[in-house]
């Protein structure tokens, strides 16, 4: 008995222990990371992932580094952070924004440093090194990908899980014991506001965050490392962009008098190249020239390589003989830094770009050059102005979007039929290449968006999945393919996604992807008042799948640029709206003229995935003025079918048919008549065949629905394609 009343009390000292002081339980931190599949690899040597990289030189390279006096400039390191971030606080390697990440486009290969330590190429993550341990700390789209790519020697974070730590937790627990610790770090690759929380969270440890302006993965880095692109920049024409640059330097001038600021310093590319109407090669994917801008009221200063500003951007910018200040003065890329200290002696207030949405700001490298009394630390003024598109951007984004769609019903068409003929060689990296072939056949093309994502079966499962020689599998018919894609046209940017089955669907896929439509219909069929946060949105779209326990682990939607950005702030659809609070940048309310993405999912680990993307325009509600409210709703800007044999039609009540209905409509008349005009008639009787009108009330036969086989489809398809072209022949002769 004795025995037992000494258990009872140590459980009851366990319970108490486990609260906090208002009683909530902590969970217990896992220092030691996720479990590891195939690991240790010695155990598992014939089994080892395919792109799973072998990093031991690396790593050993790098700690070397950290104790090399000459590389540190100090004493040694005890550990180095290496974030996925450039100069420019871009971030990843892939695109999309997700809950609980901010990220914004891919960066260039040179800059691809962390992938380059880790082997893991997913768009999220940050690394610490020790002199004995390595982790990295990625969300919960990648802990798969992360696990097959990081070999053993590496820890696995997965953030977001509770009983994960901080990165400055882990450091504060792994040197616990230790004093006069230094965790080195390069100051130009971390955004001011992280290395200021960093501080702050080891204000009361033995563990030091310390700068290290030679970054150490550059010296280790040394074979195979790609260069920057030599390409130079060009003017974006006034037709295309609505505005003159003049004109957006002026707005840019009265905002910084409402804050009293002598100078704006510009970071982000995509906000310079809008801001300049200019476009360039400097990031894969994603049209921007690698600058920095600096505005004052009687002056903009442009810091970029000088074999990039051609002579077009040197007469679109004025810069012969710039003495005023509706001109632009070149400056060399490398002297930004220079002119930053000693320049702004002069000024009393200097506005630098903080945190907002997708922008992470500017980084803790710029912030220290600039007095701590100088500094003015909000969100940049180019944000909320580029947001709002003005109306030929809103032209130019709807012109693009019918023309990506004739893309797109073309490539699936052309897919589907090629699959159903059994031809060889449709793989995952067959379906991507293909895709991005169709686009840019199409008027005003200028490459993709993002590298695409093709995933079939298990890979469908993995959001951002993107093919590689090691890891493509050939297209079947038991699961579902994802494909995400997106293209630059001078007029405006696309991002489209879309789930295809070759097969017979189970019942279970099908109510995952009718319970994802669902949601897609919910928010794009919403009228609401202006006042409506954007993070309150996302629940319209997880509605479905809530309701029978699912859930996806990424936002719903983000911004859309103007042939820029494939992501864009401030939008962020995420019911985690703390998330931009905290980030510096208020929640969004809706404003005509806003573009963003869409796109639900549902993921079954192992055995397939869904996702549904269509870009939504923001318009005037048909009666917009209600008892003194604003109201506002979507306008969707894709218009690409929905696979009809994976939707459950039964499920969809007569509101959600009604919206598919004149949705599909819409693609028979505006993508219809351009795929007509463009002679792509396989598109165009595939897209017929696809957006079938259905009864709005009662059960639907689901073979009517599905209406003919794909074999007398295509027949029927060809037959009336002869048709055509003999009437057009016919009209041609008589003439």
């Amino acid at each position: 008995m004795a025995t037992l009343g000494v258990l009872v009390a140590a459980c009851l000292v366990g319970l108490v222990s486990s609260h906090d002081t208002r009683g909530v339980i902590e969970v217990p931190l896992n220092y030691n990371g996720a479990k590891r599949s195939n690991c240790p690899a010695a155990l598992h040597v014939d089994d080892q992932p395919a792109d799973r990289q072998d990093t031991s030189l690396r790593l050993r390279q790098l700690r070397s580094e950290m104790v090399r006096v000459a590389a540190i400039q100090g004493p040694p390191l005890d550990g180095y952070i290496v974030t996925s971030d450039d100069d420019h606080q871009t971030k990843g390697s892939i695109k999309r924004v997700e809950m609980g990440s901010v990220e914004s486009e891919t960066v260039d290969p040179r800059d691809m440093r962390r992938e380059f330590l880790t082997g893991f190429y997913g768009s999220a993550g940050e690394v610490v090194v020790t002199v004995d341990k390595a982790a990295l700390w990625t969300d919960g789209r990648y802990y798969i990908q992360a696990d097959q790519q990081l070999d053993c020697k590496w820890m696995l974070m997965k953030s977001g899980h509770e009983n994960v730590p901080s990165i400055t937790e882990w450091l504060k627990y792994e040197f616990r014991h230790q004093k006069g610790v230094r965790i080195g770090a390069d100051p130009t690759l971390v955004p001011a506001f992280v290395w200021s929380a960093w501080e702050q969270e080891l204000a009361n440890s033995t563990v030091r965050l310390v700068a290290v302006h030679n970054n150490l993965v550059d010296l280790i880095w040394q074979v195979d490392r790609p260069n920057y692109n030599p390409h130079g920049a060009y003017p974006l024409k006034e037709e295309y962009a609505g505005r003159p640059w003049q004109e957006k330097i002026k707005r840019i001038r009265m905002e910084m008098e409402l804050v009293s600021a002598d100078a704006l310093v510009v970071t982000a590319l995509d906000e310079i190249a809008w801001l300049l109407n200019i476009r360039g090669y400097d990031l894969p994917n994603t049209p921007v020239l690698r600058a920095y801008a600096i505005v004052t009221h009687g002056s903009v200063h442009l810091y970029a390589p000088r074999h990039k500003v051609l002579r077009p951007v040197d007469v679109h910018l004025k810069m012969d003989s710039c003495f005023h200040a509706d001109c632009v003065k070149w400056h060399n890329y490398t002297a930004f830094w220079d002119d930053l200290r000693t320049t702004s002696q002069a000024w009393s207030t200097v506005w630098l770009p903080s945190s907002c949405g997708h922008v992470q700001g500017a980084s803790q490298a710029i912030f220290t050059s600039i007095l701590p009394e100088r500094r003015l630390a909000k969100a940049s003024p180019v944000i909320a102005l580029r947001a709002e598109k003005n109306e030929v951007e809103i032209v130019g984004m709807r012109r693009a979007h019918v023309r990506d769609a004739v893309a797109m019903c073309d490539f699936l068409a052309y897919m589907e039929e090629q699959i159903y003929l059994g031809s060889e060689g449709w793989d995952e990296l067959q379906v991507a290449r293909v895709a991005n072939e169709f686009r840019l056949e199409q008027d005003l093309n200028r490459g993709i968006a993002f590298p695409t994502i093709a995933g079939y079966g298990a890979h469908a499962a993995l959001p951002h999945y993107e093919p590689k020689n090691t890891t493509s599998v050939p297209i079947g018919s038991a699961s579902t393919l994802v494909v995400d894609s997106g293209g630059q046209y001078l007029d405006g940017t696309t991002d489209v996604t879309r789930t295809l089955h070759f097969g017979k669907p189970t019942r279970e896929e099908k109510e995952a992807y009718t319970r994802v439509l669902i949601g897609s219909i919910q928010l794009a069929s919403l009228i609401f008042p202006s006042n409506l946060r954007t993070d309150q949105l996302d629940t319209l779209a997880r509605g479905p799948l809530w309701s029978v326990g699912l859930d996806y682990l990424h936002g719903t939607g983000h911004g859309i640029g103007h042939f820029l950005s494939v992501h864009e702030p401030p939008i962020s659809v995420s019911y985690l709206g703390e998330r931009s609070v905290s980030s510096g940048c208020s929640a969004v309310r809706m404003k005509p003229g806003y573009f963003f993405s869409n796109e639900p999912g549902y993921y079954k680990e192992s055995e397939y995935g869904v996702r549904l993307e269509n870009v939504l325009e923001v318009v005037q509600a048909d009666n917009s003025q209600r008892g003194g409210q604003k109201f506002l709703k979507f306008r969707d800007a894709t218009l690409v079918p929905y696979e009809p044999k994976l939707i459950d039609v039964n499920m969809l009540s007569p509101a959600h048919r009604r919206w598919l209905n004149t949705y599909n409509q819409r693609i028979r008349e505006e993508v219809g008549a351009e795929l007509k005009k463009q002679l792509r008639m396989k598109g165009f009787f595939w897209m017929m065949e696809k957006t079938r009108s259905i009864p709005e009330w009662g059960t639907i036969d689901k073979d009517a629905f599905l209406g003919f086989s794909h074999s007398n489809a295509s027949t029927f398809g060809d037959f009336h394609a002869l048709i055509v072209i003999a009437i057009l022949f016919h009209a041609y002769t008589s003439t």
